[in-house]
């Protein structure tokens, strides 16, 4: 018995998604990952495709899809063989604040072109001196009247140059209180004192933006704040569960993508006259990586049929969020052993696999940090 079933709705979403993947993206993805950028009209086409924010409302353009919508374009996505157009950072885990919290104008005027592909937006938690303590963040914002004063720099930004507006977590000073000190707002790009800073060059995922953003004297209104004033807090925490799914599903079919790359490779690769794969040793490795998979699978699907049914599991989704992305950094570190010195060409995708998964573990909370939280829940 399966886990998640699909509708007949969401099988024809896949088949069209893979045609779109196929003609729009992957083609493209080798020079994407050389510019070190994604352009602009690759985010429209694909919003225009109907493959982006596939969970928001029909009213504001979406299809009003559960999270399998979700898992199915992370699978697809993983298949493309770039990480640059982060569909699901856009679709799962920042357009969720906006359609969860924002007031009725707020999403009128947003949601629309979150959708379409009009829109791409950024999240801006992490700070230079924060690391992991959101409640150490020193970037402020004043509340003057109608208007909102913001003053701070965040660092790590995905999607930090190619953003149009930004999901921001603020603090205000007056405030003792630092979790009740923190409130979230929406900044769109070109707004008087916000800048965006130089792409910072990373070790993987080289082309997906990652940058700095400044905010000096930034003013933007009032009514772009998300929610109650203080609010902010309770809010990025509400939202950590379907993060770190979308993680654990991130790290899981990247798992999944290195070991049938490297499956179909020692099939097709002779060595003494034989095919790779006919090495017991090499057969062993793959039965052990494919096992892990499978687990992993098994797991992750649980998870998502139980955040669907809306149950509250933040520590398990913690858990997966560790135990994928560091699965997927045994496999690729595995594969590229098993494909010898093939695997120190830059051509081969396990070259890119590897550096893409390192990240995975400290991204969206370090992997310490989710077991820090596991065992807190456990009484530990």
């Amino acid at each position: 018995m399966n886990i998640l079933t699909y509708t007949a709705e969401h099988e024809d979403f896949r088949r069209r998604l893979h045609e779109f993947c196929a003609a729009e993206i992957t083609p493209f993805a080798d020079r994407w990952e050389a510019d070190h950028a994604v352009p602009r009209e690759a985010w429209r086409r694909m919003g225009r495709a109907g493959f982006l924010c596939p969970g928001v409302d029909p009213a504001y353009g979406g299809l009003g899809g559960d999270f399998r919508y979700a898992l199915i374009v992370n699978e697809e996505m993983a298949r493309t063989g770039q990480t640059g157009l982060t569909a699901s950072l856009h679709s799962d885990v920042v357009v969720p604040y906006i359609e969860s919290f924002g007031s009725k104008a707020q999403k009128r005027k947003y949601l629309p072109g979150c959708v379409n592909g009009d829109i791409v937006t950024a999240v801006a938690m992490t700070e230079p001196d924060a690391g992991s303590d959101l409640a150490a963040m020193t970037t402020t914002a004043v509340e003057d009247g109608d208007t909102v004063v913001i003053n701070g720099a965040k660092t790590f930004i995905s999607n930090g140059l190619v953003c149009d507006l930004v999901v921001l977590a603020a603090r205000d000073p007056a405030v003792e209180d630092r979790y009740r000190a923190i409130s979230l707002y929406l900044v769109e790009a070109g707004t008087p004192g916000f800048n965006k800073g130089q792409r910072l060059d990373k070790m993987g995922w080289h082309s997906q933006d990652t940058a700095e953003l400044f905010f000096t004297d930034c003013r933007i209104p009032l009514a772009n704040r998300l929610g109650e004033r203080g609010a902010g807090f309770l809010m990025l925490m509400a939202k950590l569960q379907q993060e770190r799914l979308t993680c654990a599903v991130g790290g899981m079919v990247a798992a999944e993508r290195i070991l049938q790359w490297t499956t179909e490779y020692c099939r097709r690769t002779v060595v003494d006259g034989r095919p790779l794969v006919k090495n017991q040793a090499v057969q062993f490795a793959l039965v052990e990586m494919a096992t892990e998979v499978k687990i992993g699978r098994t797991f992750v699907e649980k998870l998502v049929a139980d955040h669907i049914e809306g149950g509250q599991i933040v520590v398990e989704t913690s858990m997966a969020k560790y135990w994928t992305t560091d699965l997927a950094n045994r496999v690729a570190n595995r594969c590229l052993e098993l494909m010898g010195p093939a695997g120190n060409l830059e051509r081969a995708p396990i070259v890119r696999g590897l550096r893409d998964a390192r990240i995975m573990a400290i991204f969206a909370g370090t992997n310490e940090i989710m077991k820090q939280i596991a065992a807190k829940f456990m009484g530990l």
